[in-house]
């Protein structure tokens, strides 16, 4: 009948064992981030555990949010490819990089370091689409979907698909091939209709994107 007791305690013991631990680190985590000495400059990289760790939540939550967004069926239409093109030499290229492009100042600026796309991704066209719409905190990537609309952000997408492999010579062709007045285009396409002042009429009636 002793040992029960006995086993009772040691369970209490082992608990508050478990709990002062967590206390420890926890008290300990907030003394290292009060006191500054992790170095969040970008010309000093992450420890490979901390990059890792940013990596993977960073592209589990593209993957679980980009889940449920249907591409269209024409990315492979010129007339796509030539307009996300034209956009991606006007907003993508300075930090990506082209076909024959040498890397530009702030591309050797920016930590992490933005993928040259020329080389190809691993993401789904939903993912590439999800990320150029809403971008992704810390790290440079804009959320471009705060000023065009789904439709011109579906034709960066379908040049995205085309990219990999173009030379320099088929790449700057198809940007000369771009139309032109993208943003005439994209009030067009929402019915005439800034997509900033729709943006900012959506976040007054609560509807995040």
């Amino acid at each position: 009948m002793s040992s029960k007791p006995h086993a009772q305690r040691q369970s209490r013991k082992g608990a508050w064992i478990a709990i002062g631990i967590l206390v420890l680190a926890l008290v300990a985590g907030v003394t290292f981030i009060f006191s500054g000495i992790y170095n969040v400059a970008a010309d000093d990289p992450h420890t490979r555990p901390v990059y890792w760790l940013l990596e993977t939540a960073r592209d589990r939550s593209v993957a679980a949010h980009a889940r449920n967004v249907p591409p269209p069926p024409d990315l492979a239409d010129p007339a796509r490819i030539a307009a996300g093109a034209g956009l991606y030499a006007e907003m993508c290229a300075a930090c990506h990089l082209a076909p024959g492009m040498e890397r530009t100042e702030i591309a050797q600026g920016l930590y992490p370091a933005a993928p040259e796309l020329a080389r190809g991704n691993d993401l789904t066209p939903a993912e590439k689409f999800w990320v150029i719409k809403h971008g992704i905190k810390s790290t440079g990537m804009a959320a471009w979907g705060k000023t065009h609309n789904d439709t011109l952000i579906w034709n960066m997408v379908a040049f995205l698909q085309k990219l990999p492999g173009l030379s320099a010579d088929q790449y700057q062709t198809l940007v000369k091939a771009a139309p032109e007045g993208h943003d005439e285009m994209m009030k067009e396409q929402d019915g005439g209709q800034d997509p900033a002042a729709s943006d900012h009429h959506d976040d007054d009636m609560g509807h995040p994107h």
